[in-house]
């Protein structure tokens, strides 16, 4: 017994003490690693709910005919561009109002339409401006004329895993139904035509040549964030 004891001693080294301490050091900072990542998670959660319910706040707000702090923009022609072998025309744009929405903490937001696609059951304003901060908030305007108007009116939302903003939008495909509510009170139904991925730098999507029609175009990041998903649609 005492033999068995005393061999046991002898395999104890130095340096096998040294690799048990280190095992016990990293696994205590695996350990923390996680609580860290988890809190970060946690937090990264509530702030970016808190984020998005100002776009709650904003589509409640949103009375007809009853619009705080609403500025309308004057009529004025719009040129339309055809395709080269026909004519170029214009069109009176008609008033088109936006509005203001100022949330708890005092940051102003201007908003201009609301978007609403049934399949993938999202309703969501867009904002007048685009920024990484009012990415966060809701869906934004990336490029285009007024809400229904004549041209590509295009739109820019997060991906979201958890389905937000445009997290579902894969799952729109051509025939799907996409409405969009100017703050005039006019909702026009708009139809999927097309829908491809791009490279960040490809812009074609938001040519303003629609041959004189109402077009939207949705745009959210795919594969990792290294391409974008196009949704296009056309006045039905």
């Amino acid at each position: 017994m005492n033999q068995i004891l005393v061999t046991d001693k002898l395999y104890v080294t130095q340096k096998l003490k040294k690799k048990k301490k280190l095992y016990r050091l990293e696994f205590l900072a695996s350990i923390i690693l996680v609580f860290v990542f988890s809190g970060w998670y946690m937090y990264s959660k509530v702030e970016q709910n808190a984020k998005e319910a100002v776009s709650q706040e904003i589509k409640d707000q949103i009375v007809i005919n009853d619009l705080p702090d609403a500025t309308t923009a004057e009529n004025k022609p719009l040129v339309v561009s055809f395709d080269d072998d026909t004519e170029v025309i214009e069109e009176t744009v008609q008033p088109v109002t936006n509005a203001s929405y100022t949330d708890s903490n005092g940051n102003t937001y201007t908003y201009e339409s609301i978007l609403t696609i049934p399949k993938i059951g999202i309703e969501y304003p867009v904002l007048s401006d685009t920024n990484d901060e009012l990415l966060k908030i809701s869906l934004n305007k990336f490029w285009g004329g007024s809400p229904n108007s004549v041209g590509n009116y295009c739109i820019v939302g997060h991906n979201y895993k958890s389905g937000k903003m445009f997290g579902k939008l894969s799952q729109i495909y051509n025939g799907d139904k996409v409405y969009l509510k100017d703050l005039s009170g006019k909702t026009i139904e708009y139809q999927v035509y097309d829908r491809y991925i791009v490279y960040p730098e490809d812009v074609a999507c938001t040519s303003q040549i629609t041959n004189g029609l109402r077009e939207m175009t949705l745009i959210t990041c795919t594969n990792q964030g290294k391409q974008r998903l196009i949704i296009k649609c056309r006045e039905v």
